[in-house]
């Protein structure tokens, strides 16, 4: 009895070792893969260039929309 209590008593002192062996190892993965997939965007957007420039897409606009307007002329 005495041994079992001994065990038990270990074990809920030891879980927040458990924890601790689980978790670091799954933080750090994360944290890797998360820097990874960044990098990744990053180097892709910079390769590939897509127009995503948001003051060119409103001088766009503009620009369709003035060509869009008929120009009233006297003759």
């Amino acid at each position: 009895m005495r041994t079992l209590l001994l065990m038990l008593g270990c074990c809920l002192l030891l879980q927040g070792c458990v924890y601790k062996i689980v978790t670091v190892p799954v933080k750090a993965v994360y944290t890797v893969g998360k820097y990874t997939v960044k990098g990744t965007a990053a180097v892709v957007g910079a390769v590939i260039p897509d127009g995503d420039d948001d003051e060119t897409k409103q001088d766009k606009r503009k620009h369709q929309k003035g060509s869009e307007q008929p120009t009233e002329s006297g003759e």
